[in-house]
């Protein structure tokens, strides 16, 4: 069973996020740059929330705001979830989807440690399948071949 910790193994490290008073313009050249689609709110060393490419869209463009005005704390998601890297990726699975969630930050003796997203969680239960699937299909080969009493 692939846990929380080891997803975050098999992605880089790096935490991207911007202050609550930064700008929705800042957010998104941040978030455009290093080709992510969310970032945390952080403010000294809280996570306060998450603001993503959603936000931006339904609150700044759709409302005709101008994003080098709006700062990120107007925009940002305050009530989000967040996980411990012991946790499963089918306990993950189940928090975001409850929580109609695509991105969770991770936590490990109360301190952020990275953040997966809902991409990151089913690749890894693609990948768990897949090794199932091998493991069974290996199970039945070696069971498959005639024993030596067979020969007879």
């Amino acid at each position: 069973m692939l846990t929380i910790k080891d997803v975050l193994q098999s992605k880089s490290s790096a935490i991207w996020s911007v202050c609550p008073d930064d700008t929705a313009y800042t957010a998104m050249e941040i978030m455009a740059e290093k080709d992510i689609g969310a970032l945390l709110v952080i403010d000294d060393d809280q996570v306060l929330g998450i603001v993503s490419e959603r936000d931006f869209a339904r609150n700044i463009i759709l409302k005709g705001l101008s994003s080098r005005k709006v700062q990120v704390k107007e925009l940002m998601i305050k009530d989000i979830y967040g996980i411990t890297t012991d946790k499963s990726i089918e306990e993950c699975m189940g928090v975001m989807t409850a929580a109609h969630c695509r991105h969770m930050p991770v936590f490990e003796n109360n301190r952020l440690i990275g953040i997966v997203t809902f991409g990151d969680i089913v690749k890894a239960l693609l990948l768990e399948q897949q090794v199932r699937i091998e493991d069974l299909e290996s199970y039945i080969s070696c069971c498959d071949t005639p024993s030596f009493e067979d020969s007879f």
